[in-house]
């Protein structure tokens, strides 16, 4: 009955990264840092592709993507956590809360379906490279682009409904940085049962079909590489696919270790640390991972600016 008359909280109140105020300015130095480097690489990696037609291949359409969303996802988490450090009262709107949250899943289960589509994209051009232009066509990645987000966002809205119908008339006060399930689901009045079965079933959902396309992506291109009698053919392939690999081995642990765990085992202070993690620090790393591991993003990085100092 109690929870028919509450209303929903205009407010919440994030207790932020730490309470500690000699941590207080120098966490936000570093962490406006870390989001302006994000926001540069991300951007200027989305921008040298749009720029350089020798650029416009599936292969880099999807790492533009990739970078756009890192750049997203990180601005719709860090600008609120910055501000928390100079605030006394740290507060979001319920509405500004719910849509921080939407947006969040959103970003994130769309670069977890890029990465998907980028292994996929590593397995057509390593393993029927003659067949490439043909299976890879605009259309093609048009389609697996739009399809990806638009699963992303009917997760989302799903896992936002859910949230809407939740109470919170015992407290307002997140023990967090942001508005993220689990601390929400800490201070509701009502029950998550339901919120907490569909966040594992579809996080594990699409972690799984992540992993799983990608382990027979790459299954089959290292059955390729170990048919290549050239060692430079297949070191040249296992370079372009490491960073691939790097990033997803970087995303996926995050996730991993604050999601898919028993509630047993859940720690508000381990979340906050690896919510740092795969909210600031992988968006800032993507871009770096991939423009200083593959050469052709770095001829075309030097072959821009050699244009630009040519005009001034």
């Amino acid at each position: 009955m109690a929870s028919e008359n509450c209303t929903a909280p205009t407010t919440f109140i994030l207790s932020g990264l730490t309470d500690n105020p000699r941590l207080q300015m120098p966490l936000l130095v570093v962490f406006l840092a870390i989001y302006i480097t994000t926001l540069m690489t991300n951007l200027g990696l989305t921008a040298l592709i749009s720029i350089d037609i020798q650029l416009q291949t599936p292969m880099y359409i999807f790492l533009q993507n990739l970078s756009f969303t890192d750049a997203a996802y990180s601005t719709v988490i860090t600008p609120k956590m910055l501000a928390t450090f100079l605030e006394e009262t740290k507060t979001i709107s319920y509405g500004g809360c719910i849509l921080q949250y939407f947006s969040f899943v959103l970003l994130s289960i769309s670069e977890c379906l890029l990465l998907a589509v980028m292994a996929y994209d590593r397995y057509v051009a390593i393993c029927k490279p003659l067949l490439y232009t043909v299976i890879m066509t605009k259309a093609v990645w048009l389609r697996l682009v739009k399809g990806l987000y638009f699963l992303a966002f009917l997760n989302s809205l799903m896992h936002t409904s859910g949230l809407l119908k939740l109470s919170f008339c015992s407290s307002n006060v997140l023990n967090h940085f942001f508005c993220d399930i689990s601390p929400l689901f800490l201070i509701s009045s009502s029950s998550t049962a339901l919120n907490e079965l569909l966040v594992f079933i579809f996080g594990s959902l699409f972690m799984v079909i992540n992993i799983i396309s990608t382990l027979i992506s790459y299954i089959f291109i290292i059955l390729t590489v170990l048919r290549i009698r050239s060692d430079d053919g297949g070191k040249k392939i296992f370079h372009t696919c490491a960073s691939h690999l790097t990033v997803i081995t970087i995303f996926f642990g995050a996730l991993t270790f604050s999601y898919i765990q028993p509630s047993s085992s859940y720690s508000v202070e381990q979340e906050k640390i690896s919510a740092v993690f795969y909210t600031l620090l992988v968006p800032m790393l993507n871009p770096l991972i991939y423009s200083l591991r593959n050469r052709k993003v770095r001829s075309s990085f030097r072959r821009t600016f050699r244009v630009r100092e040519l005009f001034h």
